[in-house]
Parts: structure tokens; sequence; C-alpha cells
């Protein structure tokens, strides 16, 4: 791999226009694997320049597949990915998953929708339209070139959970016409429709019903819960909660997200299958470690509480890890200051920037 990345910067910087200007500066790429073409693996990631979508795509990458990402820019950011532009096995293709995509792939992961509240509830038709139509197209290019396809649905599947810890076997308590149903019945439909193709068609399906996510490149004013408290701590404005913070969540780091996702791909599991950190906190217990976390002044207030927000969540992953190996293995404090450090630069970053 080391004399094709030296073929390529030397043919970078061999590389002049017409005009006789200087020779184009060589570039240097993360580290990748080489793979004969035998192992190598052309793979499609819808949503791949989003938060979790270009850690997946680094991962990917980096192992020495070819990647396609697929993006409309909606929450994906194209500096996500910058440091992949121009590679030979990156391509980034600007195009809304509603619109018909046509390629050559063996994998799809279907990343594709708004996942934070704020962004979901934006454009609620659209949010529907991305996780049917755009499921819909995706299962039709899966058919055609026999790609195998996972699907990342969500916890929000559960709804307002009557079971705790939710397992892969709990249906669901959600509100069909709430504010969120456009996310949550969204991808419940989605999973329906996988499953269909897969029985009609014959397409080889993976779910991943991913719960709460947090760490780098997470929007700074996508309204969830980490990046809210770590960006008010950090200003040392008062921290606030959505209703009086008695509520539970259960927070991941990306990266194990990542290797769950290709674990995922990888095995032959056909249902759904969560992924997430059964680590189980309250609200306001978690908005006291960003306070102590980050060093700050700020109080701890209650705010409005949001519609249909539901009280407990926290996965049963006994599954992932029999069937797929898989669990996670970044401690949340260790993930929550790699997070602090991300947002600290993007802060100093806008200062500048408006200086």
């Amino acid at each position: 791999m080391d004399e094709l990345k030296r073929q390529i910067n030397s043919e970078d910087s061999n590389r002049k226009s017409k005009s006789g200007q200087q020779p184009i500066p060589s570039r240097a790429y993360p580290e990748v694997r080489y793979r004969s073409d035998g192992t190598r693996k052309r793979i499609l990631v819808t949503g791949g320049a989003g938060f979790v979508g270009s850690h997946l795509v680094d991962k990917l990458l980096m192992d020495g597949h070819d990647v396609i990402a697929l993006d409309n820019f909606f929450t994906g950011r194209r500096r996500n990915v910058e440091q992949w532009i121009g590679h030979p096995n990156f391509e980034l293709v600007h195009q809304d998953v509603v619109n018909p995509y046509f390629v050559e792939v063996d994998q799809i992961y279907h990343l594709a929708s708004p996942a934070s509240p704020p962004h979901y509830m934006y454009n609620s038709v659209k949010t529907i339209k991305t996780n049917t139509i755009g499921t819909i197209n995706m299962l039709g290019l899966a058919t055609r070139v026999k790609a195998t396809m996972l699907l990342a649905s969500t916890s929000e599947v559960y709804g307002d959970p009557e079971v705790h810890p939710q397992p892969e076997t709990y249906w669901g308590h959600v509100n069909t016409i709430g504010p969120r149903s456009c996310y949550d019945e969204g991808k419940r439909v989605a999973e329906s429709l996988m499953v269909a193709y897969a029985k009609q068609e014959g397409v080889p399906i993976r779910i991943a019903r991913i719960f709460n996510t947090f760490g780098p490149r997470m929007h700074m004013n996508d309204g969830r819960v980490v990046s809210n408290f770590i960006i008010q701590a950090i200003q040392d404005e008062p921290i606030t909660m959505y209703g009086n913070g008695s509520q539970t969540r259960s927070f991941q780091f990306v990266d194990d997200l990542v290797d769950g996702l290709i674990a995922l791909m990888n095995s032959n599991v056909t249902s759904p299958v969560n992924l997430g950190n059964p680590e189980e906190h309250t609200i306001e217990q978690f908005a006291r470690i960003i306070k102590e976390l980050v060093g700050s002044k700020s109080e701890i207030k209650e705010g409005s509480a949001a519609i249909d927000d539901p009280q407990q969540r926290k996965p049963d992953i006994s599954k992932a890890a029999e069937l797929i190996g898989w669990r996670p293995k970044v401690k949340m404090n260790d993930g929550i200051h790699k997070t602090i450090e991300y947002f600290r630069n993007e802060i100093q970053n806008e200062h500048k920037q408006e200086q």
C-alpha cells in the first residue's frame, strides 16, 4: 500500500495544467490497507457525509474498500469526508436518495435520514419520503445488482417503551400522529420494506436498531442531548434539560457503533439487532457528568418537556453479543472527553470566523 500511495502522490506532483502552471502539490491521505480484487468490496454509504456516515466511510476506506458516499448535504457536510476527496478509492456524490441512483456495488449501508428531532421535524414530509421512497430506491438498487443492504434503523421504533430494557422482540409503543412520528413511523415502514424485499426479491438484508450515539462531527445545532449540554457547558451557559431530567438514556460512542454496523453487515443475521451501550443514566445525571468533565460553571435548569419524549431508553444487546460478537468498548467518559475537545475546536473556529 505504501508503494501505491507513493505512485499516487508522484502522479499528483507530476501533473501540470495546459497553461504551464506549477505542479499540483502532493496530498497525504490516511493510511489504507491493501486488498486484492478478490477481497476488496465496492460499497455505497447513503448519508455518507453525515455524522455517523463519515466515520463509517473512514473505517471502510482504511480497511481497503472502494467507497461511494452519497449525500444531499441537508445535515451532512463535505468537510466530514474532505480528507478522502481525490483518493482513488473514494467518490463523493451529491444526490438525494429520494431520486433513483444507479451504480454497481457489493454492499449498501443505508444511513440517509435526519436523525435529531429538530432536523427530522423541520420537514416531516421529506423525512417520511427519505425513509420510504429512499429505502425503496436503495432496495431496488440492491435487487438489481444483488447487493447486501443494511438499514440504519433506530431505537425510536420502540417509542416510549413499556418494556425495559428494550429487546428486539418488543413491538414498541409509538404515537402514529405525534410530532416525532415522521421519523419513528418512517423507520418502522423502512424495516417493513426491508423484510418484504428480502422475502419477495431475495435481497440479503441487515437491520441495525441504533441507540443514542455521540462523538466528533456531531452538528452543533442538532438539538441532541450530548451536543446541547457540551456546548452550553463550554460557554458556561445554563445546561437546559427537557423536563425535570428524570428520563433515562444510554449513550454509545460513534466508533463502537461503526464497528457494530460493519460486524452486522458481514454477518448472516437478517433480523433486527440493537446497537447501543446499556450504561444508563438519567438526563440530570448526564448533565452533571458533562458539567464536571468540562469544568463548567453552568447551572443545570429544567426546561419544557418535549412531546412524546421517551421516559426510558436502554438497549438489550444480548443478541448483538451472541450473534455478531459485538459489545461497546469505549467508556462513556472517554468518549465524552473526545467530543468535548471536538466542540471546543468548533467553537474556537466559529469565533475566529466572526472576528
